[in-house]
């Protein structure tokens, strides 16, 4: 298996120049807890380049291990671009973020510290009311967090401030969204776009289904699995009787698949 020895580079780096972590960390403007788990991790590519020039060496070097590390005291972009060296755009070291791009997973926990590029999103689900009588409601609840991309969310058009995750419930949309799949809701996107995934709250009960408008502005609600789920047509006049309540619009999801789980064919 691939492993990101950057980190480790790095370290060594650092310790032969005798670089005091927290020094480095602070004249990169970052937090000393970053640089510790950078060792851990891996440096993210975001910041291959600005490291690999701030200590004077090859950016190749620093993340694959490749080729000389060190390069000429005075060296500079100039210098590097006449030696060979590229340095990409703000746009292509977005692209190397892309999500779509397969890159090694690392372990956190509650202690490790956020990246520049991560948020934490809150946690909805459904709760029993106080009231009792097997009532619930979907609500926000303390605790669980869930840590995610700015950069995601941005390529989605989500602001931060508007997301929040939850958990799918049943094998309505199976197989593209299994049964125990973490959703990404944007809470700021409630309008209905024919064809989009919204998470519903309807009465109490929180739903995941494609959304088409009907006249008079009534809902339909839609299955992926439409071969075990018909779908369901609401009138205005049912929608607010029946209380359905657009959370907001599913703009990603992500499933753990334990071994013995039902077979997806």
């Amino acid at each position: 298996m691939f492993m990101n020895e950057s980190g480790n580079r790095l370290r060594e780096l650092l310790d032969k120049r005798g670089i005091a972590y927290r020094d480095f960390a602070e004249n990169l403007g970052v937090e000393a807890q970053h640089v510790n788990h950078w060792f851990k991790r891996g440096i993210p590519k975001a910041r291959i380049f600005q490291i690999a020039d701030n200590l004077k060496v090859s950016p190749r070097w620093l993340a694959e291990g490749a080729g000389d590390p060190f390069h000429d005291p005075s060296f500079d972009h100039e210098r590097a671009v006449a030696q060979g060296w590229r340095f990409p755009t703000d746009k292509e070291v977005t692209d190397q973020l892309s999500p779509v791009c397969l890159e090694p997973l690392a372990a956190w926990d509650s202690s490790t510290p956020l990246e520049s590029d991560e948020v934490e999103l809150r946690l909805y689900k459904e709760v029993e009311l106080s009231s009792g009588h097997g009532r619930t409601a979907v609500q926000e609840i303390g605790g669980p967090k869930l840590r995610f991309s700015r950069l995601t969310m941005r390529q989605c058009g989500v602001d931060p401030e508007h997301a929040v995750f939850a958990t799918n419930s049943g094998n309505s949309n199976h197989p593209l969204i299994l049964h125990g799949a973490t959703i990404g809701v944007d809470k700021g996107m409630t309008r209905v776009v024919d064809g989009e995934i919204y998470a519903l709250d309807h009465d109490g009960l929180l739903r995941v289904k494609f959304l088409e408008r009907l006249p008079g502005g009534g809902l339909r609600l839609k299955s992926y699995n439409h071969a075990e789920f018909r779908d369901e047509d609401f009138t205005f006049d049912q929608v607010m009787e029946q209380r359905i309540v657009i959370l907001g619009r599913v703009f990603w999801w992500s499933t753990i698949r334990p071994l013995r789980s039902t077979p997806l064919i």
